[in-house]
């Protein structure tokens, strides 16, 4: 029984083959060194709980796709719409790769690897949510996969 960590492989293997990720981690959020901006932009797993049942086993599976918001120095008075900052370039690349993993587990390379998203999948954004001014999307995926236990 390795149900644990296939999710974890092929969820991390599909972001990790995403150019807008650098970085994936895994586990307590607050252990991650986000002082560093060498990891960035970064994608983030962890596990809430699991659902055994009797063919299949579900998963929820916290997503996090994060970047740090870069400040221009050089306000330009034409666009006040979109700041000095690349906040709107973060949420639209970081929602990029919580779709395309979404869209893996719907009818791609995921689902064909048994894993299969169970419900829709609401997609959080946040600004500003760490110390070093990070922005992104959060999202809790409900998968499921086969349960290959034998009973004998």
């Amino acid at each position: 029984m390795t149900q644990f960590y296939d999710i974890l492989d092929k969820i991390k293997e599909r972001l990790r083959a995403n150019p807008n990720v650098f970085s994936v981690t895994y586990g307590d959020i607050t252990k991650v060194d986000l002082d560093k901006t060498t990891i960035f932009p970064l994608s983030h797993l962890n596990i809430s709980n699991a659902t055994i049942k009797e063919h299949t086993i579900s998963f929820t599976l916290q997503l996090l796709c994060v970047d740090i918001v870069d400040y221009n120095k050089n306000v330009s008075p034409d666009d006040e719409f979109y700041g000095n900052d690349n906040m709107q370039d973060i949420l639209n690349t970081q929602l990029q790769v919580v779709n395309d993993v979404v869209s893996q587990l719907r009818r791609g390379t995921l689902f064909t690897n048994e894993l299969q998203v169970v419900e829709d999948v609401s997609v959080q954004p946040f600004m500003d949510r760490f110390e070093n001014e990070l922005a992104g999307w959060g999202a809790d995926i409900l998968i499921e996969m086969p349960n290959d236990i034998s009973i004998c």
